[in-house]
């Protein structure tokens, strides 16, 4: 399995599918269809039914029930996009075998070293063998990992017809990495009553919880006149878009928030005297205090625009998506199954919440409850990214034990 998995890794690797939000197109980039359709080819090749690629690029296929019980149709689900924060051309997977716990020179001519020093989850990976990049792109472990887990459990139930299990259905989608994963998602298509997505980090992974998201855009309008002659008419927008930033709590940033904790982060501040646009990120888990965090960006902008002209402050804010939480909890035995496989196959199950979101944030809210499950990765998004080819192993097992646990626990 773990030659299968490495192979399968690298081959997906190297299609460059980072996905673009500048692109109004689903899928947003011409390399998407190109790992969707090869997704396609390789499904039917190891003996998958129902196999469709949608004209939105979202691939679907069928492993068929072996079982008379009445177990519940659950389906896996990956992502095919990488992010667009760092390049994903000309990926070079280099391959580390029984590593040594020391430095990874990624690129020796650029000087670019993967070091523990800088790294210490490295420690937790000696003696495995590791899959990294060669310090000029992102890996994309997030999420073509879960693409090859999930692939090659399908494989390893196919070739392995004694252990059964009920109808299981596979999709790997689109545009995760810009928040569009799920736009266009078949719900009723797909056909499952449970689903997980296989798109978590390092080994043991179990996330049922997201923050309720939202995004926040305000346009201060100002006067411009020559400073020269400026006083009592200039009317300096930078200044306010300013003096509405600081009257958010300082702390309650990313920088300075971890666990349970939510935040206002500022992503991007453009302007000048005329005009200035200010985009938010808000965050929470909680949702009276998500609520309350939009309340306050409310007040402060009607607070400015008594001081300064009702028509010198535009506010916009859009819900982005909700903890899944309040989806997944009257389901939670599908948490539950999950804790159990990972504790059959003795890894330590790691439940925490997701300071972010998931296709499964989204995906529970159109009627598929979907927590998530870890597929492996470290360093996501950037050149030191890397996953080991043992804890892929792990995942791909703990797809198969969730798999024979909901026919063991059917009747």
């Amino acid at each position: 399995m773990k030659q299968e998995l490495i192979e399968r890794f690298i081959r997906y690797a190297k299609v460059n599918t980072q996905s673009d939000p500048e692109s109004d197109t689903c899928p947003s980039t011409q390399g998407q269809w190109e790992l969707a359709n090869m997704l396609v080819e390789e499904l039917k090749a190891i003996g998958m039914e129902e196999v469709t690629v949608d004209e939105n690029g979202y691939v679907m296929a069928t492993l068929p029930a072996n079982t008379d019980k009445n177990v519940p149709v659950i389906g896996f689900l990956a992502h095919i996009d990488t992010a667009p924060e760092f390049t994903g051309a000309n990926v070079n997977p280099q391959l580390i075998d029984s590593y040594d716990g020391g430095d990874i020179v990624l690129n020796k001519e650029q000087g670019i070293i993967l070091s523990p020093n800088d790294f210490p989850e490295l420690a937790h990976y000696k003696g495995h063998t590791l899959i990294t990049t060669d310090g000029t792109t992102l890996l994309g472990a997030d999420d073509k990992a879960g693409i090859a887990e999930i692939m090659t459990a399908m494989h390893y139930l196919i070739k392995h017809p004694d252990i059964k299990h009920g109808k299981v259905r596979v999709a790997f989608t689109p545009d995760e990495e810009i928040g569009r994963g799920p736009h266009k998602f078949d719900v009723a298509k797909f056909g499952a009553q449970f689903a997980y997505t296989v798109d978590g980090g390092p080994l043991g992974e179990l996330e049922y919880e997201s923050f309720n998201a939202a995004e926040a855009k305000i346009t201060f309008k100002g006067k411009n006149v020559h400073p020269g002659t400026a006083k009592g008419k200039m009317i300096n927008s930078i200044k306010i878009a300013m003096e509405f930033q600081q009257q958010l709590p300082a702390n309650e940033a990313p920088e300075h928030t971890e666990g349970y904790e939510g935040f206002y982060h500022l992503l991007s501040f453009q302007g000048n005297v005329e005009e200035t646009k200010l985009h938010y990120i808000i965050r929470d888990f909680d949702r009276e205090s998500f609520e309350a965090r939009k309340a306050n960006m409310k007040d402060i902008a009607a607070s400015l625009a008594q001081k300064y002209g009702t028509d010198r402050i535009t506010l916009e804010i859009n819900d982005q998506y909700y903890n899944m939480r309040e989806k997944i909890e009257p389901v939670r035995h599908i948490v539950d199954i999950a804790h159990e496989a990972m504790a059959n196959l003795g890894i330590e199950p790691k439940v925490k919440p997701i300071r972010g979101g998931t296709d499964g944030s989204q995906l529970s809210y159109m009627g598929l409850p979907t927590p998530n499950i870890f597929a492996g990765g470290e360093n996501f998004h950037g050149r030191y990214e890397y996953i080991s080819a043992d804890n892929m192993v792990k995942a791909a097992e703990v797809i198969v034990e969730i798999i024979k646990l909901f026919e063991q626990k059917s009747s």
